[in-house]
């Protein structure tokens, strides 16, 4: 009996947007928890504490956001160039074309009557389509979106770092840097094992180095914190 698996399509503009949600989630937490406690370790201040939160959640989320417009802008730009490009060579010149088409199908493995008429069939179906795909492996009804991919980084970014913002903000003096750490420490690990999934990387080597970055940045920003506010003391 034919075993039948279902495959979920991920197309390359749903691949952006996980791609700059993730990033963003993790950003947003490294940036945010390392601010806040660089901060925490120069003053006890609650207030001053949130608002160098607050100004570097908005700050982050706006440059996560516009970095992802203009990458994802400049590659949606490069795909409209390839496709243009490759409109006009079927255009001026449609055999040279085909024997290109044909010699891809012959390197993938088939051999050159069955290549020359898949070639043909695919060309008189949607020779831009064929062509994208096997030449450029690019869908010409799935380009990348950069609003999607801006509005995703935006988005996830703020979830990220309003994490450690209300462990900073919530809890008491004494407990608010080791809380923040831990917080930061536990949504690493989930944004390490997501990413690792997404990209089918090894999920332990994902997350031990999230972590470590995270925990690296923090201890940074935290020792210039109390040394900064040792020296305005």
């Amino acid at each position: 009996m034919a075993h039948h698996e279902p495959h979920e399509e991920v197309t390359g503009d749903r691949m952006n947007w996980l791609r700059a949600g993730v990033l963003g989630a993790n950003d947003g937490i490294v940036s945010t928890a390392s601010l806040v406690v660089g901060v925490a370790g120069a003053t006890t201040d609650r207030t001053q504490i949130l608002i160098a939160g607050l100004a570097g959640l908005f700050a982050g989320a706006m440059s996560m956001a516009s970095g992802e417009y203009v990458s994802v802008s400049s590659q949606r730009d490069a795909e409209r160039s390839l496709l243009a490009k490759e409109r006009q060579e079927l255009r001026d010149m449609p055999e040279e074309e085909l024997e290109e088409l044909t010699e891809i199908y012959e390197n993938k493995g088939l051999d050159p009557e069955t290549a020359e008429e898949v070639a043909r069939q695919l060309t008189k179906h949607d020779a831009l389509a064929a062509h994208a795909e096997a030449e450029l492996h690019i869908d010409p009804d799935e380009l990348t979106n950069p609003w999607g991919a801006a509005i995703a980084s935006f988005v996830s970014f703020t979830i990220g770092a309003l994490l450690p913002l209300a462990a900073i903000a919530l809890t008491p003096t004494s407990l608010r840097v080791p809380i923040t750490v831990v917080a930061a420490i536990v949504t690493l690990a989930l944004t390490g094992f997501v990413s690792a999934k997404l990209s089918g990387a090894n999920k332990q080597r994902a997350i031990i180095r999230n972590v470590a970055g995270g925990l690296i940045a923090m201890g940074v920003t935290y020792a210039i914190g109390s040394l900064v506010g040792q020296s305005i003391g």
